[in-house]
């Protein structure tokens, strides 16, 4: 029988020699090895190691570990910086944990990430949803406004903290500077989700870039997935705190209660290469990434019928890609880019999200265009043709108070229950619904449609039941 399981599935794809549009940044090996980190690579399984003399410890840095937050703490000019080796999601766990007592209340993105729902659910938090704005032609959610966020605090006045993620999946960003100054006229702490935008630091500081990191709009929280766009290793990531409104020792003590403690020297290690690379060579690599990304776009207006999303908060490092005047909707153009060895980060609807990061190269770019180039010509031109249909964006249902009591019935018996937890498709892993939101019946036929044709959906069990409120017989 022929062997198969997670290491020769990672094996064989790595000898295919693919092209990543997909996290993690760093995008293979050659980033290491062209920097001088050979011999890390060549080492890993010797340098996998626990707490001994002289490794300091995660959870009180004393030594080489603290060495490394505070290089961090330098990079985003900060007042502490955290290393997190249990992803993003650990970092915006303990944010929320500290920030909002057990059943107070917290302002969040409706579109925020299924992390964010688990960190309710463990501090007994009432969720206040705020709603983005929708980008009708593409038929994905956009910014948050400060309006909106205004809105919540006048009518939630006793929450505790706000929470939002800028950039999106997408790349969209909010205009942090503004929402934070609501939030602070109001007393409360904002927290960003900013997993997608670790590398926005850097553009601004070297390209000058229009969009700016939340460290320098007035967040006082702010998680970074480095290891999403940057060059460190899968579930390798940073939080910043940004102002004295946070107690930086509770946070710790909430920190360490998510965190393993058994952390990964070797993510640890990643990091502290990352941190390196930005050190020694984080201009050279912002400017040949903007160069290759410029090259990209000025190419891709060429190609007739090809859609490029365009918006003004745009996190521009993210393409989102639109073949639908061809009559190919995402998924086809996912599995045509797989055809020709290149794989990307997300599909919703018409578009093909590709994620680029610093290990991109010029000839990855080359290969994508060339690939679209192809795809456009074979497919020939028809811009008349009727769009494929968008997937379903969110809509806002009606919210209830959390339900204390639960039972697990089929999803196609769930239309007008209260969720008891969130229904998530997956990616790109934001709720189609929430716990406290009464599910209806267009929803409902959408996450069937969506099993159907055979994608993952979170929060459905293998009998295809779904969690809601009990019914009081």
């Amino acid at each position: 029988m022929e062997k198969r399981g997670v290491c020769q599935f990672l094996l064989d794809h790595a000898a295919q020699g693919a092209v990543s549009f997909h996290m993690p940044g760093h995008k293979g090996a050659a980033i290491y090895r062209e920097n001088g980190y050979s011999g890390f690579l060549d080492q890993m399984m010797d340098c996998d190691i626990t707490e001994i003399p002289g490794a300091d410890n995660l959870f009180q840095t004393e030594g080489i570990i603290k060495e490394t937050m505070e290089r961090y703490r330098r990079l985003y000019e900060t007042r502490e910086s955290y290393l997190l080796i249990n992803g993003s999601s650990a970092g915006l766990i303990a944010a929320i944990l500290t920030c909002v007592p057990k059943g107070g209340e917290l302002i969040l993105a409706r579109n925020c990430h299924k992390s964010i729902f688990n960190a309710i659910s463990m501090a007994g938090a009432q969720p206040v949803y705020a709603y983005p704005e929708v980008i009708a032609d593409d038929g994905i959610s956009g910014e948050i406004t400060a309006d909106e966020i205004r809105c919540c605090l006048t009518a939630h006045p006793d929450c505790s903290a706000v929470i939002l993620p800028s950039p999106n999946y997408y790349g969209v960003c909010s205009d942090i500077k503004a929402i934070a100054q609501v939030v602070h006229d109001a007393g409360k702490i904002l927290i960003v989700d900013q997993a997608h935008g670790a590398h926005l630091k850097f553009f601004d500081k070297y390209i000058g870039s229009d969009i700016k990191a939340a460290e320098n709009l007035g967040a006082d929280i702010v998680i970074n997935s480095i290891h999403k766009t940057l060059a460190s290793y899968t579930q390798s990531a940073i939080v910043n705190l940004c102002s004295d409104k946070v107690d930086k020792y509770a946070f710790e003590d909430k920190l360490q209660l998510i965190e393993s403690t058994s952390p990964s020297y070797l993510l640890m290690a990643s990091l502290d290469i990352n941190a390196d690379l930005l050190e020694q060579k984080g201009e050279d690599l912002i400017r040949q990434w903007e160069e290759n990304l410029q090259f990209f776009y000025e190419n891709a207006a060429r190609i007739e019928g090809l859609r490029v999303m365009k918006h003004p908060l745009l996190d521009h490092t993210k393409i989102n890609l639109d073949m639908s005047a061809y009559g190919i909707d995402g998924l086809e153009l996912e599995a045509l880019l797989m055809e020709r060895n290149i794989f990307v980060e997300l599909v919703t609807g018409n578009i093909v999200m590709c994620m680029t990061g610093i290990g991109n190269k010029r000839c990855d770019f080359d290969r994508l265009l060339s690939a679209l180039w192809e795809i456009a010509s074979n497919r020939q031109i028809a811009i008349n043709s009727a769009p494929a249909k968008q997937r379903l964006t969110q809509k806002k249902l009606v919210q209830k108070p959390l339900p204390q009591q639960k039972e697990r019935i089929k999803l196609e018996k769930a239309a007008g229950r209260v969720s008891a937890s969130s229904i998530i498709p997956y990616p790109p892993g934001i709720p189609i619904i929430c716990p406290g939101e009464v599910i209806d019946q267009e929803i409902l036929t959408y996450v069937k449609d969506l099993r159907t044709k055979g994608e993952k959906v979170i929060g459905i069990d293998d009998l295809g039941r779904v969690v809601v409120g009990k019914e009081r017989r």
